[in-house]
């Protein structure tokens, strides 16, 4: 890879992460958490880790491959700002509902129900495509993918839990993390 490779994904991770910071996390009076969430968080780590193994060993990328990787990046960056944003004083590490936790329906919200998730996966691709073999792609979106259900069925359970009827048409009315497939 070429210096400038390196820095598309670095850049790329350090825009992706920085509302993360900038938002802060929620501090209000935790009602309920289920901490099973992790698991999907260390399967979605480890398929960031691979792909980023994976540059290490690549050659330069085809032009094609830098373009697929900076829009990824840019639409990973985009949702991270917008979910972190609308979410505000809700945000949290774990999987959690506060004990004044409100269903967030706004921003990109809107469109899937975990915009945060739908993030990962772009910033996934934004370094896969800069350098890991079609096999290695496929293997660590499986396992990020994995790690995301993990997460989205646990903090469905939690938000069915607290918000009820409300949130079951939400969940009917809006897809989980990937807008328009069923």
């Amino acid at each position: 890879m070429h210096w400038y490779d390196f820095v598309i994904v670095i850049g790329g991770l350090v825009l992706w992460l920085t509302p993360f910071f900038l938002t802060g996390w929620g501090d209000s009076t935790l009602q309920r958490i289920d901490r099973r969430a992790r698991w999907g968080m260390l399967l979605e780590f480890g398929a960031v880790g691979l792909m980023l193994a994976s540059c290490l060993w690549a050659g330069p990328p085809q032009p094609w491959r830098v373009v697929a990787s900076v829009v990824w990046f840019g639409l990973a960056t985009l949702l991270s700002a917008t979910a972190t944003r609308a979410l505000g004083r809700h945000l949290r590490f774990d999987a959690a509902i506060g004990t004044e936790h409100e269903l967030v329906r706004q921003g990109p919200y809107r469109l899937v129900r975990h915009p945060i998730y739908t993030s990962v996966l772009c910033a996934l691709w934004g370094i896969g495509f800069m350098g890991a073999s079609p096999l290695l792609f496929g293997v660590a979106t499986v396992a990020c993918l994995a790690g995301t259900e993990i997460r989205v069925w646990t903090e469905d359970r939690l938000l069915a839990a607290r918000f009820g009827e409300q949130f079951r048409e939400y969940r009917r009315s809006t897809r989980a993390y990937v807008p328009f497939l069923r």
